[in-house]
């Protein structure tokens, strides 16, 4: 009986065979190369949800109450306490124009700037004395958005994805919510995927009325003709990545295009609210003008996390322009904070109860955060506006893992300086705890390094911890 001889293949023929030709096994390289690395211990939260301040909200008028404000009104600070602006000429202590008061079982100090937060209190972890390492704005939301002062970092939510992966193939790992009225100062920088692979950076959903741009083909073209469109813009592609192996953002390009395509049944119905009831459009602040965009935002974080969703970065606050859409308040204090709390408090607070009543707190991280706080010295500006302040300010984490109706940390009688200091390293690094990862091993070698969201800095706040 004979025996066929078996020729032993060639390695070029082993590479086309096991992964497609040249274009597959590049795809599978850098594929595995954006896979998820997983978790470092048991996870609290399975979701994130940040809420980010652009341009500094007054801690002194919101969380972090001082009546030492009161008492000194109109008095110049003096020698060792003496209190430098950013802008402008050094004003007067300047008391709150707004009243706090202690609420729920917790007694926690909010002012009446934000009546709802205010009914939500003992199931929110206050951080005060929170520092930042820049008082200019750029380097400030940096970063609260990557952990760095400087552009091309990766953000929370792209490190959140490249260690965890997405909750559900259909929809995106990472998705960026901008406040309805502009982008936020330095723009898609903030949702970045900097030096990570580019299948990490955030995936902007836009308003109400068309939440993902293009999403849909034009009336027409038939199912069979996108079918068409989408197998020969994979034939080109592929060749494409034959001739440039290494290119990062073209796998990422063709694994967008793949997403897309499931996108378009699984995100006209996360991104619709048909379905809610109007109780809960109503506790969003839906049938106010005022509140319905920011409060569309919120509703469709919570929908987003029920469906998977790793990260979700709403933005309360734009541009810098005239008139100010966020919380820079040099002119006029009152008017600056007042019409952005009417924007911010009801759908923020409906959020939380919502989350809680569904069950979701239990797996959800919620982080509201800001680039610095404000001064408690009058602005030379306006002389009603408040300075930016990035040695004290407040923060604060709802959900998974945390003891709830608590304050930690502290500024000094004026809310001026941390009394212990709490940095970004620090929140970024309990953050990604509670989610499971030790921010020292969350890792990605780059120009000679192993870099990491928290730099060489960073400690977990154990004391908040459940």
């Amino acid at each position: 009986m004979c025996r066929k001889t078996l020729r032993k293949p060639t390695r070029r023929e082993l590479l086309w065979e096991i992964g497609g030709g040249l274009a597959g096994l590049a795809l599978a390289q850098m594929e595995a190369k954006a896979a998820p690395k997983g978790t470092h211990h048991t996870p609290k939260a399975e979701h994130l949800i940040m809420i980010s301040l652009p341009g500094g909200i007054s801690h002194i008028d919101t969380f972090d109450y001082k009546p030492e404000l009161a008492r000194n009104h109109g008095k110049e600070t003096q020698g060792a306490n003496t209190i430098k602006p950013f802008f402008g000429k050094r004003g007067t202590v300047m008391k709150s124009p707004w009243e706090f008061k202690q609420y729920g079982q917790s007694g926690q100090w909010v002012s009446d700037m934000l009546p709802h937060l205010a009914k939500r209190v003992d199931d929110i972890t206050f951080l005060h004395g929170m520092v930042s390492r820049s008082n200019a704005h750029g380097p400030a939301i940096f970063q609260m958005s990557t952990g760095f002062i400087f552009q091309g970092f990766p953000s929370v939510g792209s490190w959140i994805s490249y260690g965890l992966g997405p909750g559900n193939e259909n929809l995106p790992s990472f998705v960026v919510l901008p406040d309805a009225r502009g982008l936020p100062p330095c723009g898609v920088a903030n949702w970045g995927n900097g030096f990570l692979p580019a299948a990490h950076q955030g995936v902007i959903f836009g308003e109400e009325k068309t939440p993902i741009a293009d999403l849909r083909p034009p009336a027409s073209i038939s199912e069979a003709e996108q079918a068409a469109t989408y197998d020969l813009l994979t034939e080109l592609n592929e060749e494409h990545l034959k001739q440039n192996p290494g290119e990062d953002a073209l796998v990422a390009r063709i694994k967008a295009y793949q997403l897309a395509a499931r996108m378009q049944v699984t995100a006209p119905e996360v991104t619709s609210i048909a379905g809610e009831t109007e109780a809960t459009k109503a506790s969003y602040g839906l049938n106010d003008p005022v509140t319905r965009p920011f409060g569309y935002n919120c509703l469709l974080a919570r929908r987003l996390v029920e469906k998977g969703v790793r990260c979700v970065q709403l933005f309360n606050g734009g541009h810098f322009g005239a008139p100010r859409v966020n919380w820079d308040a040099h002119e006029d204090l009152v008017a600056n904070h007042s019409k952005n709390a009417r924007v911010l408090d009801q759908p923020v607070a409906a959020l939380l109860a919502d989350l809680k009543q569904r069950g979701l707190l239990s797996k959800t991280l919620v982080v509201f955060t800001t680039e610095f706080g404000r001064l408690p010295i009058s602005e030379g500006l306006g002389e009603g506006g408040r300075d930016h302040n990035p040695e004290g300010y407040t923060s604060f984490m709802v959900g998974a893992g945390l003891k709830p109706g608590i304050a930690f940390g502290s500024t000094d009688e004026l809310g001026y300086k941390a009394e212990r200091p709490i940095t970004v390293y620090d929140l970024h690094a309990t953050l990604l705890h509670l989610m499971g990862i030790d921010h020292t091993r969350l890792t990605f070698y780059h120009n000679g390094l192993n870099r990491r969201l928290t730099d060489v800095h960073g400690h977990v706040i154990r004391e908040i911890l459940a």
